[in-house]
Formats: structure tokens, sequence, C-alpha cells
């Protein structure tokens, strides 16, 4: 079975020098983008109903930029001003540089780990004595706690934020040669959006163990998988796939 029309179930990509344009230029497909789930804040009422107290806490783990953006959204919310002294602990340089648009970089105390949590530890480690608040989403991974716990550090997690699916009941009757997902709330908002789909050619790509197992756990057939060896990113899987489907067009 030929591609032609491919569905990333993410925001279009805002550089110019995406792969996938990439790949629609090489290629010769069609890739609409789409977010199947957004993020929605919750109120400072709900912050509180967790018994959250902003000023209790000496350090802030920051693990992607929509916790940067609803920790200080909740501050304000709260009439809470961040004092100069807070430790910000940054999961990514990514996170880190997005910071700079509350605060002024070479004025704080910032402390970036490479790409994952687990990274992040040694640096959390270090200051043991901070007390730490986790603002994060609803869908918090699981290794994030256990890092924390083991690391026998004063920590709080408090939801700021939720996963919410995306209504898509404007696709009912669109179809595509390949559906793309990078998490298992992509492959819920599918199902709940469209209780009867079923897969038949539409061939069905994911990124990453647990979006793996979403998928096999609802009975979808992943068809192309990544990151692998040979293919570390999506857009490098796809085009590997698309070159042999295609062959002869």
């Amino acid at each position: 079975m030929k591609v032609k029309t491919i569905l990333v179930s993410q925001p279009e990509p805002t550089v110019e020098n995406s792969p996938y344009f990439d790949l629609i230029e090489k290629q010769k497909v069609k890739i609409d983008f789409r977010p199947f789930i957004h993020v929605e804040g919750v109120s400072g009422k709900e912050v509180r109903s967790q018994k959250v107290d902003l000023g209790n806490f000496t350090a802030v783990i920051l693990t992607s930029r929509n916790a940067v953006d609803h920790y200080f959204r909740i501050a304000d919310e709260m009439r809470f001003k961040v004092p100069d002294s807070m430790k910000y602990f940054c999961q990514s340089e990514a996170v880190a540089y997005y910071l700079q648009k509350y605060v002024v970089y070479r004025k704080r105390k910032i402390y970036v780990g490479k790409r994952t949590f687990t990274e992040l530890s040694p640096l959390i480690k270090k200051y043991k004595t901070e007390k730490f608040l986790l603002p994060s989403s609803d869908k918090l991974k699981p290794e994030v706690p256990t890092v924390l716990d083991d690391l026998k550090v004063t920590w709080k997690q408090a939801t700021f934020y939720k996963t919410v699916v995306s209504d898509l009941s404007d696709l009912k009757n669109v179809f595509y040669d390949i559906l793309v997902f990078f998490s298992p709330s992509g492959i819920v908002s599918l199902l709940e959006n469209f209780p009867d789909f079923e897969q038949k050619d539409t061939r069905i790509a994911v990124f990453g163990n647990t979006t793996v197992k979403a998928a096999a756990d609802n009975g979808l057939r992943v068809d192309i998988q990544a990151p692998t060896p040979e293919t570390p990113s999506m857009s490098m899987a796809l085009e590997k796939y698309i070159k042999e489907a295609n062959k002869g067009k």
C-alpha cells in the first residue's frame, strides 16, 4: 500500500527546517498536523485545594515549557511574588532557555539537566536541603516520583495543568494512509473521538515504548516505530517506510 497522506498528531512545526517539510518535498506526500491533545491550566483555587502554598518552597523542578508557563501563571493568580532566591531545576536546556521568558537568566539560580529526568537527579541531590515543588500535568511520568523518593529530598507534586482530549469531530470522514502518535494520550484521543475506529489499511506510527504499549492495549497494529538504532527520529522512520512502500511509484 503506497503512502500519499499522513496525519501527525502534533502542532505544525514552527521552524522552517523541520524534517517533516523535507519529507513533503522529497517523498511527494501530503502531511497534515493536528494536536490530538491540548493542555488546560487549572485554577489557583484547585491548586490551593491540593494544599500547596508557593511560599513554602525554595526550589522549583520544571520538566517542560508548560510547567514553566503554568507555574508563573499560578504565582500571578495567587499574587505570589516569586523571590529572587528561588532555585530552578530544569530538565533540559530547552526548558531552561524558555525560563528566560519570566526571569532574568544571569541573575537567577538555574540548574540544567541534559535531557531525561534521571539525568537531572544528580543536580537535585546536591541541594538536598531545599524544599522542592514539582508543578506538573495530571499525567506525570511514573519515573519522576520514584527518582525523587530515592533521592530522599523534601518535595511535593501539584497539578497545575491537565492534558485534555481535543475535539476532532471534523475529521470523521477524512482518511489518512498513516496516523502518527507520540504519546499514549494521543491514542486515547483517537479512540475517544472515534469509538468505532477500524484500522483496516491505515498504518499507525508510534514514538516510544509507552505509546507502543497503549496502541497494542487498544488492539491497534503498529506498522512504524521510533526510536530505533536505525531510525532515531520519527521523521527518519517515516521516510524509510515511505521509500519502501512507494517503490516503483
